[in-house]
């Protein structure tokens, strides 16, 4: 499955609204999982099994939970058993599908 989550704090008391070092301390938790993960400006995406994916998202949102007097989480899930490597497959036949896309296009 592929997990694509954004958890940042609320209520930091900070001045500029930023919420970097909480992320950075979420974005840690991923990175150490060992897990094939992708980290963008608004989510991180995540490929494992349910229970290693979930297991991720619940220790990157404790990581964020004394940045802030409350959390939020964004979860949306690729669930698709039987299926390895997709966070770069995905992109993989998405490239190549604009490729032709544009290949019919000056034809």
């Amino acid at each position: 499955m592929i997990v694509a989550f954004s958890v940042a704090p609320s209520g930091t008391g900070r001045a500029d609204g930023s919420v970097s070092d909480a992320v950075a301390a979420a974005v840690t938790i991923v990175r150490d999982s060992g897990l094939p993960h992708r980290t963008s400006a608004m989510f991180t995406e995540l490929e494992g099994t349910w229970e290693e994916c979930f297991d991720v998202v619940k220790r990157a949102t404790q990581a964020v939970l004394p940045f802030g007097s409350r959390v939020s989480l964004v979860l949306k899930a690729d669930i698709r058993p039987g299926y390895e490597g997709q966070l770069d497959s995905k992109l993989e036949r998405l490239e190549a599908a604009i490729e032709k896309r544009d290949d019919q296009a000056h034809s």
